[in-house]
């Protein structure tokens, strides 16, 4: 049975900052097949996304707030063996579709597990976990969905409408990833863990999301151009307007006083960068 820590600790709901890069990847498919589509969301934001979530929060054992969780209770053994449960059920699931979506799925999880777990912890260096977390949470993720929905294996990875718009998904990582870790320098310090936004520092941090930001919409800017219209890319400035001007608002705010860096104020940044990003892409599903 699931006790309460646990459930609170899979995070499930968090797993919304993560649906842009599935958005993406069906917003970039031609004819959309119902059945790979709504497994392709389970899979990852009902069992992987989740089991990743408890599978860290085991390790960490964090007492600070954490992404979704302002106070998050004690982990227990039941947390570890749910995690790995939703796991196989994510892969087995995958199946469904095939065995290379199901493989990409494995592998995923590997990855995941390699971010706290203490024999590897990825978090404790600063640029691999970033890098990792960017390749893998962007660009894996995209090829993943995209198997997923087309029913193909890894052959799209070399399809330059499939690669492309998975390196812009990377470029987006690795610039909202490390404001997710703004708030908990001091604990990740404490523990030992050198995650980059520790590395280049508070407001290092937000200069360093506003350069990769600026990348991925050159990035947009290029691949809009190039395969689609220029429309494209204006609608999509348009959808990210409150974004830029919150994360403005923020920053200004952070160069007054440092402590404006928080959970409630990176959570509310998170939230509205999500779904500006999945509104946008639903928009291009529907259109």
């Amino acid at each position: 049975m699931i006790s309460r820590s646990t459930i609170k600790h899979l995070r499930i709901p968090f797993s919304i900052f993560l649906m842009p890069v599935f958005l993406f990847a069906l917003a970039n498919v031609e004819q959309i097949d119902f059945y790979n589509t709504l497994i392709v969301f389970i899979v990852l934001h009902l069992f992987i996304y989740p089991a990743s979530n408890g599978y860290n929060s085991y390790f960490d054992k964090d007492e600070g707030s954490i992404g979704g969780l302002k106070k998050p209770p004690k982990v227990t053994k039941n947390l570890y063996w749910t995690a790995l449960i939703f796991d196989g059920l994510g892969i087995f699931l995958a199946l469904f579709i095939n065995i290379w979506f199901a493989i990409m799925v494995f592998i995923y999880g590997l990855i995941s597990k390699a971010y706290s777990h203490p024999n590897i912890r990825l978090k404790k260096y600063a640029f691999a976990s970033w890098l990792t977390v960017g390749l893998f949470q962007g660009a894996f993720t995209y090829f993943m969905s995209s198997s997923g929905l087309l029913d193909q294996g890894f052959e799209i990875w070399v399809t330059p409408k499939i690669y492309l718009p998975a390196i812009l998904s990377t470029l987006l990582l690795l610039g909202s990833y490390p404001m997710t870790q703004i708030y908990q320098h001091e604990e990740d310090a404490a523990r030992g863990d050198k995650t980059i936004s520790l590395l280049v520092g508070i407001k290092g941090t937000f200069y360093l999301t506003a350069v990769m930001f600026s990348l991925s919409m050159l990035g947009f800017l290029w691949y809009y151009s190039t395969y689609f219209s220029l429309n494209d890319f204006y609608i999509l400035l348009a959808f990210l307007a409150p974004v830029f001007g919150l994360f403005s608002f923020w920053f200004l705010k952070v160069l007054k006083n440092e402590t404006a860096a928080n959970f409630e104020n990176t959570m509310r940044f998170n939230m509205i960068s999500s779904t500006c990003l999945i509104v946008y892409f639903l928009f291009l599903v529907i259109g």
